[in-house]
C-alpha cells in the first residue's frame, strides 16, 4: 500500500491540553519533573507560536487530580477550558467535543497526563470520528515505561502518529526562512543544546 506523507499544517491544526493537573503531574515518573515540565512548555509556546487553537480541560480537579498547571492556564487565558466534572475520556464530556469541533481542524495534536488513559482514550476516539491524531509523547507522561510503551503501541495500532514537540515544531514551521530567529529563539528557550547553536549562529551572523 501506497504512503502518504500528511503533515502537520498550521492552518489545519489544533492543539488538546488533557489534564496537566498539579496532582497528576506527581504521578509522572517516565521523565524528570523539570524535563517533563519543560516539554509541555514547549509544547504550549509552539502553540502559541503558530496560532493553533488550543483547548484545555481538567478531570475531577476539585478531588486528588488537582488544578491545571497555572503556567498553561496564563499562557491561553481565552482559550476554551473545561474542568469535566467525571469523565474519565474528555471526548465524553459534551462541551469539550463541540469546542473541538468549533475549531474546524482535522489534526489534533494530543498531549495530557496519564498517556494510557487521558491522553489514549481521547485520541482514540478523535480517530474513530475521523480526525487525523498526532501525540506529543514528550508532553504526556504516566507511572513507568511499560505503562508508556503499552499505551503508545495500542495508539500507533490505530492510526495516529508518535511524534515529540521538536519534530512538531518543525513540522509547522516547514521553512527556516519563514522566521529564523523568532522559532530558532522558541527551540533554544527550551533545549539548552540549541541555545548553543543559535548563540554559535549569532556571532557567525554578527
Amino acid at each position: 500500500m501506497a504512503f502518504t506523507y500528511n503533515r502537520l499544517d498550521k492552518n489545519n491544526a489544533a492543539v488538546l491540553l488533557v489534564d496537566h493537573q498539579a496532582g497528576l503531574l506527581s504521578l509522572v515518573r517516565d521523565f524528570s519533573p523539570d524535563d517533563f515540565k519543560n516539554n509541555v512548555l514547549a509544547l504550549a509556546d509552539i502553540a502559541k507560536f503558530f496560532g493553533l487553537p488550543t483547548i484545555l480541560t481538567t478531570s475531577f480537579e476539585d478531588g486528588p487530580n488537582g488544578p491545571m498547571v497555572p503556567e498553561l492556564k496564563a499562557m491561553f487565558p481565552d482559550a476554551p477550558y473545561f474542568a469535566r466534572p467525571g469523565q474519565i475520556n474528555a471526548w465524553d464530556n459534551e462541551e469539550f467535543l463541540a469546542a473541538v469541533k468549533a475549531t474546524g481542524k482535522k489534526q489534533l495534536i494530543i498531549a495530557g497526563v496519564v498517556t494510557e488513559v487521558c491522553v489514549a482514550f481521547p485520541v482514540l476516539s478523535a480517530l474513530e470520528a475521523g480526525y487525523e491524531v498526532f501525540v506529543c509523547t514528550d508532553a504526556s507522561g504516566t507511572f513507568n515505561q511499560t505503562t508508556r510503551e503499552a499505551s503508545w503501541s495500542r495508539m500507533e495500532q490505530a492510526g495516529a502518529q508518535l511524534m515529540t514537540w521538536f519534530a512538531i515544531g518543525c513540522e509547522l514551521h516547514r521553512d527556516w526562512r519563514n522566521d529564523v530567529e523568532g522559532f530558532g529563539g522558541l527551540l533554544a528557550g527550551h533545549l539548552p543544546q540549541y541555545a548553543n547553536l543559535i548563540q554559535s549562529y549569532s556571532v557567525q551572523k554578527g
